[in-house]
C-alpha cells in the first residue's frame, strides 16, 4: 500500500521536477536577466509573497494587495456566468423551440477569441473592475451554456417518465432528477471554464487596471525587474491548481455516485 502511495506521489510530480530542473539548467547555462533561474524566482517569490509575520499567515503585503482583488473579480464574473449559464443552458436543454433559436448565437460567441473584445468592453466600461468582471463573464457563459444544454437535453428519457408516473414536476423534478442527471457535464464544463475565466481575469488586468495579478505582471516587466515578474507567474499558476482542486473536490462530493475512471480520479 506504501509502495503503491509513493509510486502515485512520483507518478503526479516527476514531470513538474523535470521541467524545473531544465529550467534551472537552461538558464544557468545561458544567463540572461530576462530568464533567470528557477532557484532565483524562487527566492524571490518568498520574498515577494510570503514574508509577511505569523498572524498574517505569513502572507506579504504585497499578496493582499493583489490577490484578493485579482480572485474576487474572477469570482464576481465567473460567479455570475455560473447562475446565467446555468438557467440558460437548462432552458435550452429543455426546449427544442429555443434551442433552436439561440444555440447558433451561443456557438458564435463561444468560438469567437473573447479577447478581442478587451477593446470594445473597455471602451464601455472604462478602466475598472467591471471591465474586468465582464471580460471573465462574457469568456466563460457560454461554454456553460452548451454543456449544461448538452447535459439536460441528453437525460435519459426513460428516468423522465418514471418521475411522472411517480407525480414528480415541476421544480421537483429539475431538483431531483434532471439537473443531477445532468451534473456530471455541468461540473466538466465548469472546470473548464474556470481555467478560461483565469486566464481572461490576467489578460484585462494587463491591459487596464491599477491593481490585481496581472497588473504586478506588466509594472514588473515595464520596470525591467524580471524576477518579480516571474514570482508573480508563480503565484498565478498556484492560484489556477488551487481552483481546479477546489472544483475536482467539489464534483467528487456531488458526484459520489458516479464511477469514474478518468483523468479527474488519478
Amino acid at each position: 500500500m506504501r509502495v503503491s502511495r509513493v509510486a502515485k506521489a512520483v507518478g503526479l510530480v516527476w514531470l513538474v521536477l523535470l521541467l524545473l530542473t531544465l529550467w534551472e539548467i537552461i538558464a544557468k547555462a545561458s544567463p540572461t536577466v530576462f530568464f533567470p533561474p528557477f532557484s532565483a524566482v524562487l527566492q524571490q517569490f518568498g520574498e515577494d509573497w510570503l514574508s509577511g509575520n505569523a498572524g498574517r499567515l505569513f502572507l506579504s503585503e504585497q499578496f493582499y494587495e493583489s490577490v484578493p482583488v485579482s480572485v474576487g473579480r474572477l469570482a464576481a464574473g465567473w460567479g455570475i456566468a455560473v447562475i446565467v449559464g446555468v438557467t440558460v443552458g437548462t432552458l435550452m436543454g429543455r426546449s427544442a423551440i429555443l434551442a433552436g433559436m439561440y444555440n447558433p448565437i451561443v456557438r458564435f460567441f463561444m468560438s469567437l477569441p473573447n479577447a478581442a473584445l478587451l477593446p470594445i468592453v473597455f471602451t464601455i466600461f472604462g478602466a475598472n473592475s467591471s471591465m474586468n468582471i465582464f471580460l471573465v463573464f462574457l469568456g466563460t457563459v457560454w461554454l456553460i451554456i452548451v454543456n449544461t444544454a448538452d447535459g439536460v437535453s441528453g437525460v435519459d428519457t426513460q428516468w423522465l417518465r418514471s418521475a411522472r408516473s411517480m407525480h414528480i414536476t415541476g421544480a421537483t423534478l429539475y431538483r431531483r432528477v434532471i439537473l443531477p442527471a445532468a451534473l456530471p457535464q455541468i461540473m466538466a464544463g465548469l472546470r473548464v471554464s474556470i481555467g478560461i475565466g483565469l486566464i481572461l481575469m490576467i489578460i484585462s488586468e494587463m491591459y487596464a487596471t491599477t491593481a490585481g495579478l496581472g497588473y504586478d505582471v506588466v509594472f514588473y516587466q515595464q520596470t525591467f525587474r524580471y524576477r518579480q515578474m516571474w514570482s508573480a507567474f508563480m503565484v498565478i499558476a498556484i492560484l489556477g491548481i488551487v481552483l481546479n482542486t477546489v472544483l475536482n473536490v467539489i464534483e467528487k462530493r456531488l458526484l459520489r455516485w458516479q464511477r469514474r475512471s478518468g483523468l479527474g480520479d488519478l
